[in-house]
């Protein structure tokens, strides 16, 4: 009977960045210097991909590519994301250091985890030269893993299954059934169940709650608890295996996975 040991965990919205704010902030910035305004949500949908790759997906969405039309009388083109993309890097790599603290519960969910024996992996949306900003932030701050993939020198960033893989490789895991798959995103859910994982979303701290700790923790219960139900329904739908509340959950939740092989 295989039972868990290695888990794969995302690191912005899951590990670190409460509620996802270091990308939000400058896809905002990037597509208000091409003269347009998108929103939270446009913003938001297509986090947890690459990040040239989630300027595509908000490009192609009916609403922006209809505004972009309108804002420069042509639809847009290859050159605008790279354009894009140069911006973003620029911005993003000025406030990474400002986005580097785990999200609570998570220092110790991990450290319990690593003392079980269970190897600690991570993928990314990030590249390794902004993760070589925030790896070592983060490693300052108490949170650290024992394995790093970034989607840089692979065929593909999320939702392919490539990033799992090569963390299966690096950390001789010989089997999908010994993996579980951690994310804030529908990005990461889909990761996993590409690469045929055990996948658990995590609602607190998400980029799908879209809450900054301050709002989190002053927000009147019921109406937190609808905004987390919503964020539950759309994971599942996603086709999560489990979503847990909090990381603190997780060990728990691996426990009910390796009862149930």
């Amino acid at each position: 009977m295989n039972k868990i040991n290695c888990i794969i965990i995302d690191w912005a919205g899951t590990a670190i960045d409460f509620g996802c704010f270091a990308p939000l902030h400058v896809f905002l910035r990037v597509f208000a210097e091409k003269g347009m305004n998108i929103t939270y949500h446009q913003a938001r949908e297509p986090m947890g991909l690459l990040k040239i790759d989630h300027i595509r997906a908000i490009l192609k969405m009916p609403a922006v590519a209809e505004q972009f039309a309108a804002v420069h009388h042509r639809p847009w083109v290859e050159e605008d994301i790279l354009e894009m993309y140069s911006s973003f890097e620029k911005h993003l790599f000025a406030s990474l250091r400002d986005f580097t603290t785990p999200i609570p519960g998570v220092v110790e969910t991990i450290e319990n985890l690593k003392a079980q024996g269970i190897k600690i992996g991570s993928t990314t949306g990030y590249t390794r030269q902004m993760m070589d900003i925030v790896r070592p932030d983060a490693a300052a701050k108490g949170y650290t893993v024992d394995n790093l993939v970034t989607p840089t020198g692979l065929p593909a960033g999320r939702p392919a299954p490539y990033m799992i893989y090569k963390n299966m490789i690096d950390l001789a895991i010989p089997s999908v059934d010994q993996v579980v798959k951690v994310g804030d995103t529908i990005a990461d859910i889909r990761e996993g169940l590409n690469a045929q994982v055990h996948t658990v979303g995590i609602i607190t701290g998400s980029n799908e709650l879209g809450l900054t700790q301050e709002e989190y923790d002053s927000m009147p219960a019921d109406e937190l608890a609808t905004l987390k139900e919503e964020v539950r329904s759309r994971m599942q739908d996603a086709g999560a295996h489990y979503v847990l509340d909090t990381i603190l959950e997780l060990p728990s939740c691996i426990k009910d996975i390796n009862s149930s092989l």
